[in-house]
């Protein structure tokens, strides 16, 4: 255990305490699903959005509390779904002022013990590590307005075709700060290069782009296709939704191409070159990619110049965002001058076979057939954000020279054991909306919109039948024991890579109450074969 637990311990209670204490002082009514009767009218009008955030304060309680205990995968874990929550609420549209206050109390909690607090997320591939670093940094370096306006700089490279790299003293600070502090996540950076590098170099390339414009990804998101950030950002090249959609990448409840390694870096290369047709400046199209084209403009308006160093007027984010990048560039173009070696054993590239999979199959079938590891597929496909590939027909990417292995197992299994349909039927009732079934059955009312087209969320049909995406594994039917009317008993055996918040979630409970169920203690940790009991609703 921990040095400091009782430190620890008594800060989370001090600060959960406020938070919830926040949430209390608001309406008593209560919303959770156990209070909701089939048939209670449920005014559509109604706010959410108290309700998602008190699942999401839950949420970051269970994530410092694994923390403390050193359950890295738990934290890790509650985190993503916390990321999803958010990016849920987001969806909901303007706030009023009062939302608003509540939610961006809770955002700066969640980036206060990201960044300060948690310790276990230095021994893993984090997903907000690119972003939380560059916030870091921003935060702490010495803030240097003089030098903005300054046209002193030595010229690193500026030939055709390339962004200009330049060295004054705020780069020589990112680079001072990636050489010391930051010097570890910069060689995890440095390894992923080394993996997906090769493939999104080559589309930049086709695409006739500065190949500089790969370690803006690095300074993004540490090319991390699962990388998430507080804003609702996803994948290596942080595409909000709408972004995303306008170049052409789809979110539904299997996939998010934002995620997808390549298509991302496609969609992201279409979004450069347009910004760049606007600005004809390198400099000023990176900065409306972080900071937007309409501030960028005002910017370059209000100071009469197109020269990015002059423009006090962008946030300070983005006026540190471009020396930021020009420091990563220039050390991961010449890594060994700055005392970064390659290791002996070098990462493979991103490679892959693709096989197409006509119907929605699990993932953990797939890998067996392919002679490979559930993991191992998750890695090659980061889109996916299900365990199970899409209804429709999908091309799926396993590990290079394996097609002929996996066609010949993955065809002699039979079709019931092949594909894996995690969709059920609910037929709409008297009083239910759109966001009670949602919660019922744990997804999001957006994804029940998608699978099912509808046009207006706030008109259900009594009697509507509506196809509900289900994610989590079958129930066996011989491990089922009866309990009372409402739960039955069943036996899970853990398999390799589950998690308890996994679990939790794939029948629709939460972590600490299967710990209660089978006498665990905080930080005792599952291991592949282990037996758990559940206790589940019919």
């Amino acid at each position: 255990m921990k040095q400091g637990f009782t430190k620890n311990f008594i800060t989370l209670l001090l600060f959960f305490g406020v938070i919830f204490c926040q949430q209390s002082n608001g309406s008593s009514k209560e919303n959770s699903l156990d209070s909701l009767e089939p048939n209670d009218k449920i005014d559509y009008s109604e706010n959410r959005l108290p309700d998602l955030l008190k699942e999401a304060k839950v949420l970051l309680s269970d994530a410092f509390i694994s923390d403390v205990m050193n359950d890295t995968l738990e934290v890790v874990y509650n985190l993503n779904r916390i990321f999803d929550l958010l990016s849920e609420a987001d969806q909901y549209g303007e706030m009023d002022d009062e939302d608003r206050d509540e939610f961006d109390r809770f955002e700066e909690s969640l980036v206060e013990l990201y960044t300060k607090r948690f310790e276990t997320l230095d021994k893993v591939d984090a997903s907000l590590t690119a972003e939380s670093m560059r916030m870091d940094v921003t935060s702490i370096t010495e803030p240097l307005e003089v030098e903005m306006g300054a046209t002193q700089f030595v010229v690193v490279e500026d030939r055709d075709g390339h962004i200009p790299l330049v060295r004054n003293k705020k780069v020589d600070q990112f680079i001072k700060y990636f050489s010391t502090k930051g010097r570890p996540q910069f060689e995890i950076w440095l390894g992923r290069l080394e993996v997906y590098g090769p493939v999104l170099s080559k589309i930049i390339e086709d695409n006739n782009l500065p190949p500089e414009l790969l370690y803006l990804a690095m300074i993004e998101s540490g090319l991390n296709p699962k990388a998430h950030s507080k804003a609702a950002a996803t994948g290596m090249w942080q595409f909000i939704y709408s972004t995303g959609k306008i170049y052409g990448l789809n979110r539904n409840w299997y996939i998010d191409e934002r995620r997808d390694p390549e298509k991302s870096t496609k969609a992201a290369m279409a979004y450069l070159a347009d910004l760049y047709e606007d600005f004809d400046n390198w400099y000023l199209a990176l900065a409306a990619y972080n900071a937007g084209e309409n501030r960028v403009r005002r910017a370059t308006k209000l100071h009469q110049t197109s020269d990015f160093w002059q423009l006090h007027s962008l946030p300070r984010e983005t006026r540190n965002y471009m020396p930021y990048f020009l420091a990563a560039t220039i050390m991961a173009k010449n890594p060994k001058e700055y005392g970064f070696t390659k290791k002996e054993k070098a990462k493979k590239p991103y490679a892959y076979d693709s096989v197409v999979i006509e119907k929605s199959a699990d993932l953990t079938v797939l890998a067996n057939a392919a002679g490979s590891t559930f993991k191992t597929l998750q890695g090659l496909n980061p889109e996916l954000r299900q365990s199970a590939t899409p209804r429709e027909s999908y091309k799926l990417k396993i590990p290079i020279g394996t097609e002929k292995k996996f066609l010949k197992n993955y065809n002699s299994l039979p079709e019931n054991e092949r594909f894996a349909p995690q969709f059920i039927t609910h037929k709409v009732r008297n009083g239910e909306s759109l966001w009670y079934i949602a919660r019922k059955y744990r997804v999001s009312q957006s994804d029940i919109s998608a699978v099912n087209k509808l046009r207006n969320r706030n008109v259900l049909r009594i009697g509507q039948k509506l196809t509900i995406p289900v994610p989590g594994m079958k129930i066996p039917q011989s491990t089922r024991v009866k309990m009372s009317s409402n739960h039955s008993k069943i036996t899970y055996k853990v398999r390799r890579g589950d998690t308890l918040g996994h679990i939790a979630e794939d029948y629709s409970t939460r972590a600490s109450k299967i710990r209660q169920w089978n006498g665990m203690k905080y930080g005792q940790h599952i291991f592949p074969g282990q037996k758990l009991t559940l206790w589940v609703k019919k």
